[in-house]
C-alpha cells in the first residue's frame, strides 16, 4: 500500500514537471521568434525531438521490446505516422505562427481548450458519450476565450490574430490527440512519436525553405530556445509523460498536464515580463475553470456510478 502511495506520489511529480517544462516551453517559442521565422524553428525543433528519441529506440531493439510488427504491417504503420505528421504539422505551424502576435501566456491557455475540444470532437463526429462536466467546461471555456481574447474598440468587437490562430491550432491538437488514442495502440508509442516528429520536422523544412530565409547563424544565434524546445520540451517531457502515465489513469494525468496553462503565464510573466490585465485574467480563471471541470466530472461522478 505504501508503494503504491509513494508510487502515485512519483508519477504525480513526474507529471508536473513535465507540465512546467510545457509551459515553459511558450516562452522558448516566443524567445525563438526573435532569430528564427516560425516554419524554420519548427523544423529544426521536431527534428531534434525525434533525434532526441533515437536512442530509447535503439535500447528497444537491442532488448528485443519492438517485435516485428512494423515489418508485418509496414504500410499501416506509415499510414500512422505520415497522418499524425500531417496534423501536429498543421498544429504546430498554426501555433508558431500565431504566438509571434500573442503572448506566450495567452498562447498556453487556449492551446489548452484541446482538452474540452477532445470530447467535443468526439461526440460530434464519434458519438462517444458527453459528460455534463464538459458542457459546464465548454461554456466556462468559451467566456474564458471571450474575455481573454476578445477586445472592443469603438464599440467594435475583433479577435486577435494570434489568438485565433491559436485556437484552431487547439482543434488540430485535439484531433491529434484523438488519432493518437486510435493508433497508439497499434504501434510502439515512441517509434511513431519519432517517425511523426521527423515527418512534422520535414515538412516544416520544406515550406522554411520555400517561404522563408534559413542560415546556420540564426540557429546559432537562438540556440537556447532551440535547444530547449528540441530536447527537453519534446524529448525529455514526453519521456517523463510516458514514464508517469505507467503509474496513473490518463484522466489523473490529464488533470496536472493542464497546469501547464498556468505554467506558461507564470513563465512568461517572469522571462518575458508579460502582462495581462485584469479581463485577461478573469479569462484566465473561466478557462482554467472549464477545463477542469471537464477533467474531474468524470472522475467524481461517473466512478460513483
Amino acid at each position: 500500500m505504501k508503494n503504491n502511495f509513494f508510487t502515485t506520489i512519483k508519477a504525480d511529480f513526474l507529471l508536473l514537471i513535465t507540465a512546467f517544462i510545457w509551459g515553459a516551453g511558450f516562452v522558448a517559442q516566443r524567445a525563438a521568434m526573435n532569430y528564427l521565422p516560425p516554419f524554420y524553428f519548427n523544423a529544426v525543433r521536431f527534428l531534434l525531438g525525434s533525434l532526441s528519441l533515437v536512442p530509447f529506440i535503439l535500447f528497444k531493439l537491442k532488448k528485443n521490446r519492438l517485435g516485428l510488427y512494423i515489418k508485418k504491417d509496414s504500410k499501416n504503420f506509415f499510414i500512422a505516422c505520415i497522418t499524425l505528421g500531417l496534423i501536429l504539422f498543421c498544429a504546430a505551424s498554426l501555433q508558431q505562427i500565431g504566438i509571434v502576435y500573442t503572448t506566450a501566456g495567452k498562447a498556453g491557455f487556449i492551446t489548452s481548450l484541446y482538452v474540452i475540444l477532445v470530447p467535443i470532437i468526439s461526440y460530434l463526429f464519434l458519438r462517444q458519450r458527453l459528460d455534463f462536466g464538459i458542457i459546464i467546461g465548454v461554456i466556462f471555456s468559451f467566456l474564458g476565450l471571450y474575455l481573454l481574447s476578445i477586445n472592443s474598440i469603438n464599440k467594435e468587437f475583433y479577435i486577435n490574430k494570434g489568438d485565433l490562430l491559436i485556437f484552431l491550432c487547439a482543434i488540430m491538437f485535439a484531433l491529434h490527440v484523438i488519432f493518437i488514442g486510435y493508433f497508439v495502440s497499434k504501434f510502439d508509442c515512441i517509434v511513431l512519436s519519432s517517425v511523426q516528429f521527423f515527418i512534422t520536422g520535414l515538412l516544416s523544412l520544406i515550406f522554411a525553405i520555400c517561404l522563408e530565409e534559413i542560415s546556420w547563424q540564426a540557429i546559432y544565434q537562438g540556440l537556447i530556445p532551440v535547444l530547449y524546445a528540441g530536447f527537453v520540451s519534446v524529448g525529455v517531457a514526453y519521456t517523463l509523460q510516458l514514464v508517469a502515465q505507467q503509474h496513473t489513469s490518463p484522466s489523473h494525468a490529464s488533470i496536472i498536464l493542464s497546469l501547464e496553462s498556468a505554467f506558461a503565464v507564470l513563465t512568461g510573466y517572469f522571462l518575458l515580463d508579460e502582462r495581462l490585465s485584469s479581463r485577461a485574467i478573469w479569462g484566465c480563471v473561466l478557462l482554467f475553470l472549464g477545463m477542469m471541470s471537464a477533467q474531474l466530472w468524470p472522475c467524481f461522478f461517473r466512478r460513483n456510478k
